[in-house]
């Protein structure tokens, strides 16, 4: 294994969780693309910081997930013992074809376009009600009162989760996003996630039977059926796959929504040019996700040697990190002022859903969430102003990239 390069300050290229980089990881991505475009971190994995390879990385069928054998060469033979590490065995998310392709092809039906464009009502419903219960206060947190709300109450909704049970979903830990950096967990942080997951798999076991007694027009009925066909679902990929699709439907959005939020306002320039063209609101939310992206990172594992990544060779069975965050703002692909947020830009692709067979099922729904919740903010509340732009406060994990809170007041 390649030792790690260190930078001639002594501090290592890649180090996602430190303050810094959670903070600002954006000057550390353009040293990694100019200095070692393909870096091998202290953990042993493959980092691709550009474009070029990161788009490779994601559609190239000699890469894939094999989750247990990459996890059990990280943290030792017995890490699957670990509840929550057999559960994300089971996401679709970690699983290669042909489980993937038999997963995924369950649960595509409730994404399709047509189905996602006819919630626009109802999104619009739930972004007016979050507003009218702040309104006359004069201020709010914008991630609690309202980026996280919409998009809980719609994933819920789609599986079918009980109006009476949803209070327990809002006020849930947002915790969840450290089992996917790529820092490994210590053995309290792994404590702590496998009592989050019991918990999840206790609550979905009842919903389950209750869908089985009542079945309703949702993705749990829908899912509970397939089970039923033994074929197609076991008990494990039914329970690991709703705490996937739940996490997955909320988590991405909010940070969107919230990140989104928090660039427009430390550049006010564009706020300004939103609120005169809202019409541009489609094009702002692709530069929102290009920008500052909710999801930094994704993993694949060499299927076979690879001759050429970038320059390296890469063994079989080596982990490689592809940073999204990284590669939206490569100036090889955006050579025009890649670090500066710009929602006329054209040609705006940005790669914050990953690619190949595991883009994301939900994009289509992110973007118009997003897209209601940022324009109807700018609409009624238009004098909004962000407490503290310059200093918010930053979740603790590095591949979902969000806020803690926002507070703002009008």
């Amino acid at each position: 294994m390649n030792e790690q390069v260190q930078p001639a300050g002594g501090d290592p290229l890649f180090n996602p969780l430190s303050p810094d980089f959670i903070r600002n990881p954006y000057p550390h991505y353009a040293r990694l693309r100019t200095t070692e475009p393909v870096h091998v971190t202290q953990f042993g994995s493959f980092v691709t910081s550009r474009h070029a390879e990161v788009s490779l990385v994601m559609r190239d069928k000699r890469f894939g997930k094999d989750f247990v054998e990459r996890t059990k060469r990280r943290y030792g033979p017995e890490i699957m013992s670990e509840p929550v590490f057999r559960s994300m065995a089971h996401w679709m998310l970690q699983a290669d074809p042909p489980d993937h392709t038999r997963l995924r092809g369950l649960v595509v039906k409730a994404f399709t376009a047509r189905r996602v464009e006819d919630m626009r009502p109802r999104i619009q419903a739930i972004v007016d009600q979050a507003i009218d219960a702040v309104i006359d206060r004069g201020h709010m947190d914008l991630i609690e009162d309202f980026a996280f709300r919409l998009p809980v109450t719609i994933i819920c909704e789609m599986l079918g989760i009980p109006e009476d049970h949803r209070e327990v979903f809002y006020n849930s830990s947002r915790d969840g996003g450290r089992l996917l950096d790529p820092v490994p967990m210590s053995p309290e942080e792994i404590a702590k996630a496998n009592a989050a997951n019991m918990m999840a798999q206790m609550y979905f076991q009842q919903l389950f039977e209750l869908r089985r007694r009542t079945p309703g027009d949702d993705l749990i009925t829908q899912l509970v059926q397939a089970e039923e066909d033994g074929s197609k679902l076991s008990n494990e990929e039914l329970t690991a796959n709703i705490i996937l699709l739940f996490g997955a439907g909320h988590e991405t959005t909010v940070n969107l929504i919230g990140n989104g939020l928090l660039a427009l306002h430390r550049n006010p320039d564009q706020l300004a040019l939103l609120k005169v063209q809202p019409d541009l609101i489609t094009n702002a939310i692709e530069e929102f996700l290009r920008y500052d992206s909710s999801v930094q990172m994704t993993g694949r594992v060499t299927l076979e040697e690879i001759d050429d990544l970038g320059g390296v060779k890469v063994p079989k069975g080596e982990t490689v990190l592809c940073l999204l965050g990284s590669a939206n703002r490569d100036p090889a692909v955006y050579p025009d002022q890649p670090d500066r947020l710009d929602i006329t830009r054209p040609n705006v692709r940005p790669l914050s859903f990953g690619g190949g067979i595991h883009f994301c099922l939900g994009a289509q729904l992110a973007r118009i969430e997003a897209e209601i919740a940022i324009a109807t903010l700018l609409r009624r509340l238009p004098d909004l102003r962000i407490d503290d732009v310059e200093n918010p406060e930053w979740r603790s994990t590095f591949v979902l990239r969000g806020l803690k809170q926002l507070p703002a007041s009008w």
